[in-house]
């Protein structure tokens, strides 16, 4: 029994050590295998939540793991994947500009680590960070295909969104698993250019990636059906 308790926190630390991963691969050159690696953390942190709450283990420490994993694989991951990429060429700037995304990271998660227990399921206060993490993955993912200076107005707008009041939709409503609709659109986005068929070989870890994400789909659309025969 002790042992499924601790499965939630596992599967954050997995989430965790997605974001060490990331930032070695990116330091090595590999930079689509690291930003695949970013969206698998975005997985593993949709489900450690729900398996507490499935399994009834629920702790202080698994909310406070969480906020770590999520500044170190949406934060810092994601800034050192934009400095290896596009900002190395400027430099010692061009590092101390990628640090700002962690920064106001940090900022968010402590806020909303802090804001009432009943705040608004409908929509967020600021970008979560995880969304924010994801979207530069995306960008960096694809980044052949997009212009520097999109992904430079993107990082600057994502970090002050982040640390805004500005209310985002939370998209509950929509039958995807939490952040899911970030990962929807790296997968459409790969289906796109299967079928243009103007892709390069595709990092390894997209074959993890893929069928990690289809069994979680699917076994969300299973239990909710589920529930609905039990109502």
């Amino acid at each position: 029994m002790r042992f499924i308790k601790t499965i939630p926190n596992m599967v954050t630390l997995g989430n965790l050590y997605c974001g060490f991963l990331s930032i070695g691969m990116a330091a090595n050159g590999e930079f689509k295998n690291a930003a695949v690696l970013i969206l698998i953390g975005m997985m593993l942190d949709s489900m450690d939540g729900r398996l507490a709450r499935m399994l009834k283990a629920d702790s202080t420490l698994g909310k406070e793991l969480d906020s770590l994993a999520d500044i170190v694989t949406f934060g810092v991951a994601p800034s050192f994947l934009v400095f290896y990429t596009y900002f190395f060429q400027f430099g010692i700037l061009g590092l101390a500009v990628s640090g700002l995304f962690p920064l106001f990271g940090a900022y968010r998660l402590a806020r909303f680590n802090i804001s009432p227990p009943k705040s608004s399921l409908n929509y967020f206060i600021g970008v979560p960070i995880t969304a924010a993490g994801g979207i530069m993955a995306i960008l960096t993912l694809f980044g052949e295909h997009i212009p520097n200076i999109i992904t430079t107005v993107v990082f600057t707008a994502l970090c002050f969104l982040m640390v805004s009041r500005i209310r985002i939709p939370s998209f509950k409503e929509v039958p995807l698993p939490k952040y899911g609709t970030i990962v929807t659109v790296f997968l459409g986005s790969v289906l796109y250019v299967i079928y243009k068929g103007s892709y390069g070989p595709f990092p390894d870890l997209i074959y993890i990636a893929i069928p990690l994400y289809i069994a979680y789909l699917t076994y969300r659309f299973i239990k909710g059906k589920n529930k609905k025969e039990i109502d």
